[in-house]
């Protein structure tokens, strides 16, 4: 019986996406003179729930034109919104606020997007030590958290009281990647006083054990929390 009722639940939900809300969507459309898009703009303030809208429209629509705007290059965008004004008919001159609208969700849309591709991949980078821009960072790492410690050498147990795991640290970056240095040294660059605090209460008895931090790689950084976003970020959501 359960599993009839399921059945029956999906062949209605299938019923309403592919009937039922495209008759409504045309319904709606010939009473009040405006399209989905233009609905979502007039009806919606500025901000993320707006743009989140137009990111569900475009991405949901049937249209070619209207889902590749999701992915267009951002000197594209204004391109994009005048194709997507002609071919839903809409008059620019009469409806210039439309146009400024749809430019700024899309380009907060494509800058989002073009974000995190680049995040993903800096995740899936390895370090390489025979690459010097990712030594170079790494020995910039230890300068910022034991300034007064020289390191004796490039494999040393020293990484330890950093919170690395061995006597090698490029072992601690297999999940994160190069993302996990880049993260490591932007912290303890912009917000040096509360990372040097963390890495001393790390070694502190009483606090080691809520500081430490292990990875589902069996990483562990022994001072660092999730620290502030070290790429530059697309238009404010908000």
């Amino acid at each position: 019986m359960k599993h009839f009722l399921r059945v029956v639940t999906q062949f209605f939900v299938f019923l309403y996406c592919k009937c039922l809300w495209r008759g409504l969507k045309f319904v709606v459309r010939k009473f009040t003179g405006r399209c989905e898009l233009q609905r979502i703009c007039y009806n919606n303030k500025h901000g993320a729930r707006r743009t989140l809208k137009i990111e569900s429209s475009l991405r949901y629509s049937k249209n070619e034109l209207l889902q590749s705007a999701l992915s267009v290059h951002p000197d594209k965008v204004e391109k994009t919104i005048d194709d997507i004004m002609a071919l839903k008919k809409i008059n620019p001159d009469t409806n210039p606020q439309l146009g400024i609208s749809l430019q700024a969700s899309l380009l907060q849309i494509v800058g989002y997007r073009s974000l995190v591709a680049e995040v993903e991949k800096l995740r899936r980078e390895p370090y390489d030590c025979e690459n010097p821009e990712h030594e170079e960072m790494l020995m910039k790492l230890w300068k910022e958290l034991r300034p007064d410690t020289p390191l004796t050498g490039r494999i040393s147990k020293q990484w330890c009281e950093i919170g690395f795991q061995g006597s090698d640290p490029k072992t601690d970056f297999r999940g994160m990647g190069l993302l996990g240095l880049h993260n490591l040294l932007y912290f303890a660059e912009h917000d040096k006083a509360t990372a040097l605090q963390m890495l001393h209460d790390s070694l502190q008895p009483k606090h080691n054990e809520r500081c430490h931090f292990q990875n589902e790689d069996s990483s562990s950084f022994s001072f660092v929390s999730p620290p502030p976003p070290f790429l530059p970020m697309p238009p404010s959501l908000s």
